[in-house]
Parts: C-alpha cells; structure tokens; sequence
C-alpha cells in the first residue's frame, strides 16, 4: 500500500472516530443536561431495565465519547460501547426500521453497532494520543 492510500485510510479512519465520539458525548450529556439522570432511569425502566443503569450508561457514554474523540484507547473504547449499542438496539427492534417510527426506529442504532465494530478494528487512525503511542513506534504501527 503506498503512502498516499494509508494516509487516506488514517483520516478517514479518525472521522470515523471522531464522529463516534461526538454521538457518545452528544447522547450522555443529553441524560445529563435535558432527561436528567432521574429522568433518564425512569425512561430504562419504562422499558424494562433497571433505573440505576441509567446512572452507568449517561457517564459511559460521555467519557467514551472524549475518549474516542481524542483517540485514547479507541479499539478498547470502542469495543466497549458496542453492549451499550445492543441495549439500545433491544429499546428500538419492535419500532420499524425508520428514525422516523413512533419511539424511533432500529436502523441508526444497529447502524452504530455496526460503526463500533468497524473502529475497534481499524483502530485510531491520524490524530490521536493513540498514533503517539509514548514514542513507541511499534504502539503507534498497531494504532493501540
């Protein structure tokens, strides 16, 4: 591969990232700022599961979302994120297939599951504490 193409694939894998990120940020801080988290676990518990979990996914969403973002430990993070993704899912598969459904279809959150997946395999790509890897030019190569 020369190095045009991999510099290609390394921004388009940091978009990738950090627009994972940006969602992650965006949907905690809503728990926090707009649902509140009282809120939020009164929501998980209309649809079946335990409020307290909503105090457990609000501040996940938020420091994977900064994480992803700045590129710190994004296979790990990103791997992470996928159950979180699958419970969503599980809110949404009686919904339809469109956003646009009563209560929200499933197509955006398999479509992060899926989003998830692609970056714990592609790693960080450009721009990330992660390409720093301390100096260590083999961490950096295996984007870690």
């Amino acid at each position: 591969m020369n190095t045009n193409t991999q510099t290609l694939q390394d921004y388009g894998t940091s978009i990738l990232r950090i627009a994972l990120g940006v969602m992650f940020l965006a949907h905690g801080l809503l728990k926090v700022l707009v649902f509140t988290l009282p809120g939020t676990a009164g929501f998980f518990e209309s649809v079946g599961f335990p409020g307290f979990t909503a105090y457990i996914v609000a501040p996940a969403e938020i420091l994977a979302g900064v994480a992803l973002i700045v590129g710190f430990r994004t296979r790990l993070v990103a791997a992470a994120t996928i159950p979180l993704l699958l419970g969503a899912l599980s809110v949404h598969t009686g919904n339809g297939w469109v956003f646009s459904a009563e209560n929200g279809g499933w197509e955006y959150p398999a479509y992060l599951v899926v989003a998830a997946f692609a970056q714990a395999l592609l790693g960080s790509g450009a721009l990330s504490i992660d390409r720093l890897g301390a100096g260590n030019p083999v961490a950096a190569a295996q984007n870690i």
